[in-house]
Formats: C-alpha cells, sequence, structure tokens
C-alpha cells in the first residue's frame, strides 16, 4: 500500500522505546517519591535496557550486517538508527550512574541503607569480607588463566565477570598475563552485612567488591596488576522456524540453552578498566568502540532489585495497599458461578484483587458439575495457583484444555514446564497457531446446569499472572452472555481444531477482523465529524505503531475528530502538528504501577462503545498474533471504565507526561492544592477501606 503520508510524520520506534525510559529514569530522580522505590526504578530502567539491547539492538545489529537498506515508517535505515540509539544510550546510562552515585547512594547512607565499598572497610569488615570469601565464595569459582590450552571461555548473557591482569610464573612456569573469573550465578550480587560489623542498620557488600578484594588468592605466587569487573548483553531472540519443525516443545527446548550464547550486542565494562583490557574484551565479543559502556559503579544494577525487599523500612517505600473486592462477591467463599449469572463482574487490577479469578477456576475444578475448562496461558509464572487448579480439574476428569504460548519471550521454560505437567495428567495442551503467538486473555467453563450446558468466560487485557496483577493495571471481565461466550468458543476452536474462521457476535479477533474493525471504528467517526457530528475517540494502549492506524487517525484529526490517546511506552505517531494531527493528544503515565490497559472508546453517536483488549495497535498485534477485543455491554460496567480507564488519566496531573510532535515528552507542574493522581485516586476508591493511603 502507497504511503498517504511522508516519513517525516512517523516517528522512530527504537528511539521511542529510550524516550520511554528517559521517563522511567525521571521516577528514580523525583525527591517526592519514597527512596527505595527510586531506587527500584533505577534497577527497573536497567532491566527495561537490557531487553532493548538484547531484542532491539540485537536486531538493528543483524540487518546492519545483512546490510539491508530497508527503511522504517520514519524513513530512517537500520544503520542511522543503530547509531542514534548508541549515542542517547549512552547518554541515559551516564545519567543514571550520576543519579545512583551522587544522590541516591548518599539519600540511603543518611537513612543507614549503605553500600560498603572496599576503599571504606575498617579492619572488622575487612575480616568479616575475607571469611565470607574464603567460606561462601572461593569454593564455587573457577578462574580460566588464558594460554593455548585455556581460550577465552563461554561468557553468560547479562552475567558478572572479571578480567584479571597478572605478572609472573605460576607453577608450572607459565607466564600467561590474564585470567577470566565468572562469577557463578548462585552467589548473590549484594550481602548484607551483620550490623554490629556494618556500623549501621543495613549495610550492603557488593559481591564484585569482595572479589576485588581477594582475587589474588586465586592465583597463588602471582601479582594481580587489575581485576576489572564486565558484563556482555547478547542477542537473546530464539529462532525457530515453525514452519520446518516437527515438535514446536522439542525445538524449543533445544534452542532455549543457546540464548545464553547468541552474538554479543553491549560490552559494560568498569570504568577504571585499562585501555588494553577493553581492547582485548573487545576483539574477543567481536564489537567495535560505540558498544562499550565504562560505568562508575556496578555493572549489574539489575541486581539491586532485590534491595527494597531486604530492608524493612516502610518509610522508605510506597505505602501497602490492600486490593479490593467488587461488592458482588465480597463474601468469602462467594459462588462465582451464581454472582455472573447475576450479570456481568468488572475487575480492576491492582486496585481490584486478581483473587475472584483464581477462586473461580478452584471452584470449577472441584465443582461437580463443570465438565469442560479452557483456557490460555501467555505468561503465568513458575509458581501458578491458577494452573494447579487446572491440573487439579483434569484430575478429577474434566475435560481440560491449555493453549499455552511457547513463544512468550523469556518465558519459554516456564510455559514449557507447565506443558509437560499437565499433559502427565491428561489436559489437552496445544500451542496456538504456527505463525501467530497466542496472546489472547480467555478462560472458559462449561457448566451444566438443570440438564443444560452453560458457559461461563473471563477475558482480559493482561496476563492471568497473580504477582503481576499486583504490579500491573488490567482489566478482567466475567461474563455468561451466549453470545460473547459462543464467540469464545469458536477462538478457542480455531486455535484447537481446523477450519475456517466463522464470522463473531461481538469479538474482535487478529488476525482476521480486529485491523479493520479498529480502521472501520475510526473512519466511522471521521465520517460522523464530516456531516456535522461531533466525534471523539480516546484510546488506551502500551504501543501505537502500526502505519495504516495512524494513517486513519491523522484522517479523523483533519475531519474534526477529538482524539485522545494514552501510550503507555513507544508512539510513531506525532501528535499537534498544523494541518495533519492537531486534534490529537498524546499522553503517557508512568507511576507506582505499570499502566498496562488497552481500552478503545468511540463516540459512535452517543452509543458511546467501549472496548477492552490483549492487543495494542501494532503491526505484529493485528497480522501476527491471535488477539480478542472485546466489549463492555453492561452500561454501569462501561461507565466504570471510562472514568477508571480513561477519565482519571486524562485529568492526571502528577505522573502524566504530554507528547510533543518531535517525539519528547513534558510533565507539567500541577498547581499547589489541585493535583489529580489517577493511580492514587483508584487506591482510594477500590482499594480495601481498611488500609489508610498515604
Amino acid at each position: 500500500m502507497a504511503k498517504k503520508h511522508p516519513h517525516q510524520h512517523f516517528l522512530n520506534r527504537e528511539l521511542g522505546q529510550l524516550e520511554f525510559n528517559r521517563r522511567v529514569l525521571a521516577q528514580a530522580e523525583d525527591e517526592s517519591i519514597p527512596l527505595l522505590e527510586r531506587l527500584r526504578y533505577l534497577c527497573i530502567v536497567s532491566s527495561n535496557l537490557d531487553e532493548f539491547f538484547e531484542i532491539r539492538v540485537a536486531g538493528l545489529k543483524a540487518l546492519v550486517k545483512l546490510s539491508g537498506i530497508t527503511t522504517n515508517p520514519d524513513g530512517m535505515s537500520a544503520g542511522q538508527t543503530l547509531k542514534r540509539v548508541c549515542e542517547q544510550a549512552h547518554q541515559m546510562i551516564e545519567r543514571q550512574y550520576l543519579l545512583f552515585n551522587k544522590h541516591i547512594t548518599p539519600a540511603l547512607a543518611e537513612q543507614g541503607v549503605r553500600f560498603l565499598r572496599r576503599t571504606h572497610w575498617n579492619e572488622a569488615q575487612q575480616a568479616w569480607v575475607k571469611d565470607y570469601f574464603f567460606r561462601e565464595v572461593m569454593p564455587v569459582l573457577t578462574p580460566i588463566g588464558l594460554d593455548p590450552a585455556h581460550p577465552f571461555p563461554r561468557v553468560l548473557n547479562k552475567s558478572l565477570n572479571f578480567a584479571v591482569e597478572l605478572q609472573g610464573k605460576d607453577a608450572f612456569g607459565r607466564t600467561q598475563a590474564r585470567a577470566i573469573v565468572q562469577a557463578p550465578r548462585v552467589l548473590p550480587r549484594t550481602i548484607l552485612m551483620p550490623p554490629e560489623i556494618s556500623g549501621c542498620e543495613h549495610g550492603f557488600v557488593f559481591l564484585s567488591s569482595i572479589l576485588h578484594s581477594h582475587v589474588g588468592e586465586l592465583f597463588s605466587g602471582m601479582e594481580v596488576l587489575g581485576c576489572f569487573q564486565f558484563r556482555v548483553t547478547r542477542n537473546s531472540d530464539l529462532f525457530v522456524d515453525e514452519e520446518e519443525v516437527k515438535n514446536l516443545r522439542l525445538s524449543l527446548q533445544g534452542e532455549l540453552p543457546q540464548r545464553h550464547f547468541g552474538d554479543a550486542v553491549r560490552l559494560e565494562i568498569a570504568d577504571n578498566c585499562s585501555p588494553q583490557i577493553a581492547e582485548f574484551l573487545m576483539r574477543e565479543f567481536e564489537l567495535d568502540p560505540e558498544d562499550i559502556y565504562r560505568v562508575h559503579g556496578p555493572v549489574n544494577l539489575v541486581r539491586l532489585m532485590g534491595i527494597p525487599d531486604m530492608v524493612a523500612r516502610d518509610d522508605l517505600k510506597f505505602p501497602p495497599f490492600a486490593p479490593g473486592m467488587p461488592s458482588v462477591i465480597q463474601k468469602k467463599g462467594a459462588d462465582m458461578f451464581k454472582a455472573i449469572r447475576k450479570g456481568d463482574v468488572l475487575l480492576h487490577h491492582p486496585y481490584q484483587s486478581f483473587k475472584p479469578v483464581i477462586d473461580f477456576i478452584q471452584q470449577a475444578a472441584s465443582d461437580p458439575g463443570v465438565v469442560a475448562i479452557k483456557q490460555t496461558v501467555y505468561r503465568t509464572g513458575a509458581d501458578s495457583a491458577l494452573m494447579e487448579a487446572l491440573i487439579a480439574a483434569a484430575q478429577r476428569g474434566k475435560e481440560v484444555t491449555v493453549v499455552v504460548e511457547l513463544l512468550a519471550r523469556f518465558d519459554e521454560e516456564a510455559n514449557i514446564n507447565w506443558a509437560n505437567r499437565l499433559e502427565e495428567v491428561g489436559a489437552h495442551v496445544v500451542y496456538g497457531v504456527v505463525g501467530h503467538k497466542t496472546h489472547a486473555k480467555m478462560l472458559m467453563v462449561v457448566r451444566r446446569e438443570d440438564g443444560k450446558l452453560k458457559r461461563y468466560v473471563h477475558l482480559g487485557t493482561g496476563n492471568y499472572h497473580p504477582r503481576t496483577a499486583r504490579l500491573y493495571t488490567d482489566f478482567g471481565l466475567f461474563t455468561a452472555n451466549e453470545e460473547v461466550c459462543g464467540d469464545v468458543n469458536e477462538v478457542f476452536g480455531q486455535l484447537t481444531s481446523l477450519g475456517k474462521a466463522r464470522t463473531l457476535n461481538h469479538l474482535w479477533q487478529s488476525p482476521f477482523t480486529l485491523h479493520s474493525q479498529v480502521l472501520a471504528a475510526i473512519r466511522n467517526e471521521t465520517r460522523l465529524a464530516k456531516a456535522g457530528t461531533p466525534a471523539h475517540i480516546i484510546a488506551k494502549m502500551n504501543a501505537l505503531l502500526e502505519p495504516e492506524t495512524i494513517e486513519a487517525l491523522y484522517e479523523a484529526s483533519q475531519a474534526g475528530v477529538k482524539i485522545e490517546l494514552l501510550v503507555r511506552g513507544v508512539c510513531a505517531l506525532r501528535p499537534g502538528v498544523k494541518g495533519l494531527s492537531e486534534n490529537i493528544r498524546v499522553r503517557s503515565v508512568i507511576g507506582r504501577f505499570l499502566e498496562h490497559t488497552r481500552i478503545f472508546y468511540f463516540r459512535n453517536e452517543l452509543k458511546h462503545d467501549v472496548y477492552l483488549a490483549s492487543a495494542d495497535w501494532m503491526d505484529r498485534n493485528f497480522f501476527r498474533r491471535i488477539e480478542v477485543c472485546f466489549p463492555v455491554l453492561d452500561k454501569k460496567l462501561k461507565k466504570r471504565v471510562l472514568d477508571e480507564g480513561l477519565k482519571a488519566y486524562l485529568q492526571d496531573n502528577c505522573q502524566a507526561w504530554d507528547m510533543t510532535d518531535d517525539g519528547s515528552y513534558h510533565r507539567k507542574p500541577a498547581r499547589r492544592g489541585n493535583t489529580r493522581c489517577a493511580q492514587q485516586q483508584l487506591l482510594e476508591l477500590l482499594a480495601a477501606p481498611t488500609i489508610k493511603l498515604a
């Protein structure tokens, strides 16, 4: 399809992801946020950047190697994008470590939470560290002296390692000057020193400091000239040709171990690393100078993520809360089937509990009237009460069908393990459709009532993962609506069997109808605006990238449609461009919880159509995944979604960032006494009332 708009009307995806991480980093810089939470945000930035390099940067490097000249909708080639990404990533990481060293670390020290550097250890601390090294560290280390018989070892992705420069001869008369020490992953990266030794309430020692201090013990009789920590990030995208393999699970199991040894894409080294060691490592990993990131501090900041949980200081963390429960199922042991028969039930996580979803499937597993359970699994975690309930249901003789997405990135191993356990108890396990990830969130229970079979369904915008349901904002809907349940049953049939896609009553589904239905709804608002009828679109999602959808939004804006977009992450659309998008506003809300909800609202001549979805407006979600978008039909619940999921965020003046036409974001400070924070308001509205919120 010929592009209707020039390249300059689209923003770059990779640069947009870095822009998102700048907004997360701003949370770590915000002094109004509790101190340990600021540290956590700092670690989240590192974790996000790890995946960014493992997937997006790795992909760019692969394209450059292939000499590909293909450009993205923004007009930039892979090489041009990679150059800009490297420049901005270096700036961001420098800013991150400056914040860690100059602001967060000193502020924590004032609160009795200290990172004890080896240059400041007293005699008692040195003695404790020495004892810890010989007792806990040295027995599990395997130093590798580099010589013709000991080549450079295979370094695991994102592992902590040390390059050591040596002088002298060993027991065999060898004079090799270099060695590599790999820190085993079983060793903690931060160790809590006893208060009576550390001199503070919470004193932590980095494993890197312990190794630095005693690395000479590993090379008896030789002089250590230098010891430098490093960490390599590798391409972690799995390649499994689904069209060629006979058994996807077996092929994936064979591919997973190789993820740790993909091509290197980034090298992080200590800022005091000698030029010769830096050059040596760069050659070993076949990297360029711009791929080297010198950092002042630990090369693996992600490993500090656990510090807030190790420090018993509630005053340095977000205040705790207990998720609320809808009144219809508030009573302990409430019959979920009876409640759903009375009317649709809406859950807004994390403000409301995920427990009703667990109760629903546990009741289904033990209910003699239930004959079948079907569920999709994308991410559910290594320890899941939901999956255990499915296993129990299968053991009780119920028909259990689970569509497991084996290619859920970084959750492949957990999903394979669940697939194995489910098959062992007789459940039907399928892996969706070749070439299409199953990303839809669907759960269906079939129950015999009064001699007839009745279906109950749960549909969601987020994963069936109890832990992330405490951290991510999502909606879940229970319904016994016969037409909606029939649609869900049809989608399950597509996933497990063969045949043509039938027309659905209410659901929009990828890869068949979701894209065309979204375009049709946008164009309907455009038509109404041209006819002089007020038209309005509000959409909330994680990412907006698909060009044809963006073009349709531009056309709607030019027709006079009011368009408000809440896009947490990457947005390729340019808002506020005169003659193109002056009626489009784009906001990103970054707060305590990860905004994960997908909501689409179309005014449609006061019909106020509201849809919830598992899909963002991206090429992959429209064309390469199984997704479902479902309407909220109950008027009261529709109003709740509008008020809680959209209006509260459009009115936020604390955690919302407004996007400009160049892709940058700005946060305007709220006037004193007039603050509106959507997430805090929703906690006060929906969380359990017995908890006093700050």
